[in-house]
């Protein structure tokens, strides 16, 4: 049992020495990334570096696999140079221990994972996001005089700027009959979302078209039943992978309840799954890695395993973007890179044990 104990704390260190390494790298490259719109608006360089701070938790989640790979080869690595890792072998500690210890490790960093993923990082990421577009002068992630779009089965609805969270500005909204006719169009300088469903319109200009024409009317105010709440506003002006699971559950159910098109918030949805998975593979991956070249020196290992890490992320990304332009089933899509390495690490495994 310590020295279960013993491995499992070398591979947590391993973890810890990998995220030292790879999150400041991926940092600054957001940072760069930022730094070129420095002096637009009122964003500054302290603004690209708040930015890419609040982003750090959601990078951390998306490199996690990584950690899971390098981490585990460079605590196992280190055990075998020292040859540790056979005095564990003769003290009767067996490779599926050894193994298990990995995994147990590997069960940790997925849990810091999950809760980053649930309560820290979308939060996080959706203040940088906001904060970002203010300091440009964007209208939230769909950019300037885009606004936000959505639709029902009878209502087409586009908001030109969300001022907060209950006020908005340049509402458009066209109704359509049980036909599919245009029934109605009315446009609002601005509205107040009274509850989550009773907006009232402000100086709102109205169309209605029927057989014997168009009538037009100037009204200072007019209460209107949306199909809209505030969440699912805050949600559309959120990219898909900044949403906790929840959120995207929710969101792609009321997408899907509402007849719009969500293929991007499921396979985002998925690939949080498949995310899960692929930090599980890297795992299992590196135990074989390290006990199959024992004799190899860690520093070959590691660039083995870099190199093994950037294939696996840009295949990932390829067939997630294949997914979608292919219409291809998203939870294929997001689970069968990391299903397959499974596979190959479970058959590796098998073959050095």
């Amino acid at each position: 049992m310590i020295l279960y104990r013993y491995v499992i704390i070398q591979v947590l260190w391993g973890f810890l020495i990998a995220t030292a390494i790879l999150l400041p790298l991926f940092g600054f490259f957001d940072l760069l990334d930022q730094l070129d719109d420095a002096g637009k608006g009122t964003y500054r360089t302290k603004d690209a570096f708040l930015y890419t701070t609040m982003l750090m938790p959601r990078r951390f989640i998306q490199i996690a696999p990584f950690v899971a790979l390098l981490g585990t080869v460079i605590a196992l690595g280190r055990l075998a140079v020292h040859s540790e890792l056979i005095a564990m072998r003769v003290a009767g500690l067996s490779p599926q221990r050894i193994s298990l210890a990995s995994l147990s490790a590997g069960a940790l960093l997925l849990l810091s994972v999950v809760v980053l993923e649930q309560f820290v990082a979308p939060q996080l990421q959706q203040k940088a996001i906001t904060y970002r577009a203010l300091a440009l002068n964007l209208s939230a992630e769909l950019g300037r005089n885009l606004g936000i779009w959505a639709r029902n089965e009878h209502n087409i609805i586009r908001i030109g700027q969300m001022l907060h969270s209950r006020q908005a500005v340049g509402v458009e909204i066209l109704q359509f009959s049980l036909e599919g006719r245009l029934a109605s169009h009315i446009l609002a300088e601005s509205a107040q979302i009274i509850d989550d469903d009773l907006w009232e319109l402000h100086d709102v200009i109205t169309r209605t078209f029927t057989s014997n024409g168009i009538s037009a009317a100037h009204l200072n105010s007019l209460n209107w039943r949306s199909f809209l709440r505030p969440d699912d506003i805050r949600t559309l002006t959120k990219p898909p992978e900044s949403l906790s699971p929840i959120e995207l559950a929710q969101h792609t159910e009321f997408l899907r309840a509402t007849g719009q098109d969500f293929d991007s918030y499921r396979l985002a949805l998925w690939r949080k799954l498949g995310s899960v998975l692929m930090t599980v593979a890297m795992v299992l991956l590196s135990i074989p890695f390290v006990f199959g070249s024992i004799r190899t020196g860690l520093s070959n290992k590691l660039v083995f395993a870099a190199l093994i890490g950037v294939a696996v992320y840009l295949l990932d990304q390829i067939i997630a973007n294949a997914g979608l332009i292919l219409n291809l089933n998203p939870i294929f899509v997001a689970l069968a890179p990391s299903i397959t390495i499974i596979l190959i690490a479970n058959l590796w495994l098998r073959k050095v044990f």
